[in-house]
């Protein structure tokens, strides 16, 4: 999974489609993510010596993850994400739609950096 949190998400399907916002905790077990003000639903509260007067509270619940995508940082629409690798060795999740870098993955690895082409001798 390509998100964490912080990230801004739209849903792409569902009750609150096409809604953005940010993702506030992720169950990774479960594969579900709470996004802010999605899928809002009431608590109703009985009254105690808390709260003497009862009521309703709205709070957020978990959605699927594959419900929304992350946001394309140059076209500002939801895009499907990959990973690859930089000529000096790090991993990046870049966006598929334009092949813009979202973010960094990992540190500099030699292992994986592709070295210049040396030149031929003709």
């Amino acid at each position: 999974m390509h998100i964490r949190v912080n990230d801004i998400v739209e849903v792409i399907r569902g009750a609150d489609k096409g809604k953005r916002g940010k993702v506030l905790k992720i169950d990774r077990e479960k594969g579900k993510v709470t996004v802010e003000a999605v899928n809002k639903v009431y608590k109703h509260l009985k009254p105690s010596k808390r709260n003497p007067q009862g009521g309703k509270l709205s709070k957020e619940m978990p959605i699927s993850i594959s419900a929304v995508q992350l946001i394309d940082p140059v076209t500002n629409k939801p895009t499907r994400t990959g990973v690859r690798y930089l000529p000096d060795g790090s991993k990046e999740l870049y966006a598929k739609k334009s092949g813009a870098s979202i973010r960094l993955l990992s540190r500099p690895r030699p292992a994986y950096a592709t070295a210049p082409a040396a030149p031929t001798k003709s």
